[in-house]
């Protein structure tokens, strides 16, 4: 799996999101509370740009009549037909068993790690054939 430095960590501050395409592929990168996780942009049900939604929680009842709120922030609902995904595992709350988003991992790395070399610099060989005409102004 290769690597992708996608930003510094106070471009993704906590509750907002990065798009981005990643060889060819639509990927977009939360931050969740300080976690980060990354979602292949697109529905499975029928390819809408599913991290364009808006971000929401997950009500749950044990019992009739008591809802509770949970998840809040980290579940994403496709903009086109409103089907829920949760955002750290790409787990589909409409038909789990057969759809989920692809989830990516995401994490943080020292600055020291990721910018560390040997750099090879491709060098290509360059001459000037003719004169140029130049103004100074």
């Amino acid at each position: 799996m290769a690597r992708h430095v996608i930003a510094a960590v106070d471009e993704l501050p906590p509750g907002t999101r990065k798009f981005l395409e990643i060889d060819g592929r639509p990927i977009a990168v939360f931050n969740i509370k300080g976690e980060y996780f990354g979602l292949m942009n697109r529905c499975p049900h029928q390819g809408a740009a599913l991290c364009e939604g808006p971000l929401i929680g997950l009500a749950q009842s044990s019992d009739p009549g008591e809802i509770e709120y949970t998840k809040l922030g980290e579940i994403i609902r496709c903009p086109w037909h409103g089907w829920e995904f949760d955002i750290r595992t790409g787990q589909s709350y409409c038909d789990p068993r057969r759809f989920r988003v692809k989830a990516y991992p995401a994490h943080v790395e020292p600055g020291a790690s990721v910018v560390k070399g040997p750099y090879v610099a491709e060098t290509i060989p360059v001459s000037i054939e003719s004169d140029y005409v130049v103004v100074d102004l």
